[in-house]
């Protein structure tokens, strides 16, 4: 099994780090894992068509992690996607998705009229709703949504994915919540979001002192998500969604490791990690995550 963070940012734009979205393969599978700003460039720049996708998979309703979704539609349709798009989320996710649809209805059926391609159907969606605690099998990968705490963002789900024998858990956006903890026991690699709140201040006509408590207390500060990986007795711990993305991995390293015994990456956009042999993969670079005593 392998992740590949196609992007590690958020709702600032930033040249380094595109919108939240991760590719996973295992189990003959590949599933998408939210398209936000930019995921069809960085997924085509890993290597992977995509007309190739098995499955996309959304955490919640916020614009960071879903705005590109019509694009990877269309991006399918023009790559050969026999298919539509099969898309499993929360039902605030699935509603979006229809009336992005129905807003592009127009645009859609003068394409296919026009352009005449022979895959008429792989410019639709099919969607499927996904609960907590639901386990579903795309080929062999098996995929079980966990309930997580974005509040007021309801619902918000992490999942967790098993194939080959390995584990890998994605947070989605939360705070610390109990429930990820537990779903992540003796997992192979916890993906967690992560917010440097020392690197969040209040800026005068940007974000008020409510604007900075309203965000911190909705996300994972940098100093608690190395606590999680060590209640969860997680392998490896791999960093994303990182607020604000300029924050400096360093000292995100620094505040994980405060906590966690394990091996910690800060992740960056195209970063890979191959589950099965425990390698981190980026712009020519592999690394190993190495074993450590007593996991």
């Amino acid at each position: 099994m392998r992740i590949t963070l196609l992007g590690t940012g958020c709702p600032s734009v930033h040249p380094r780090r595109y919108g939240a979205s991760q590719l996973i393969e295992g189990g003959g599978a590949k599933v998408l894992v939210d398209c936000g700003n930019g995921c069809t460039q960085r997924l085509v720049q890993a290597g992977h068509s995509p007309a190739s996708l098995d499955a996309l998979l959304v955490t919640h309703l916020h614009s960071d992690h879903l705005v590109d979704l019509w694009q990877v539609v269309v991006a399918g349709w023009h790559a050969g996607r026999p298919q539509p798009l099969r898309l499993f989320g929360p039902a605030p996710v699935l509603a979006h998705a229809r009336t992005l649809r129905e807003a592009w209805n127009e645009e859609r059926a003068q394409r296919m009229a026009f352009e005449q391609r022979p895959n008429a159907d792989a410019l639709d969606i099919e969607l499927v709703e996904i609960v907590a605690g639901q386990t579903v099998e795309i080929r062999a990968l098996t995929v079980r949504a966990v309930e997580v705490d974005h509040r007021p963002v309801v619902p918000a789900l992490g999942f967790v994915f098993e194939a080959e024998g390995r584990k890998l858990v994605l947070s989605g956006d939360t705070r610390p919540a109990p429930a990820l903890v537990a779903a992540a026991a003796d997992c192979d690699l916890l993906v967690h979001e992560v917010f440097a709140h020392h690197a969040f201040p209040a800026i005068e006509g940007v974000r008020s002192a409510a604007t900075v408590e309203a965000v911190t207390s909705y996300h994972t500060l940098s100093t608690d998500v190395g606590g999680i990986a060590e209640a969860a007795r997680a392998k490896a711990l791999l960093l994303t969604h990182i607020v604000p993305p300029d924050a400096d991995p360093a000292t995100l390293l620094a505040d994980a490791r405060a906590s966690y015994a394990g091996p910690v990456v800060v992740g960056e956009d195209l970063m890979s990690v191959d589950v099965a042999n425990g390698t981190v993969h980026w712009q020519g670079m592999v690394a190993t995550l190495g074993a450590t005593a007593g996991r």
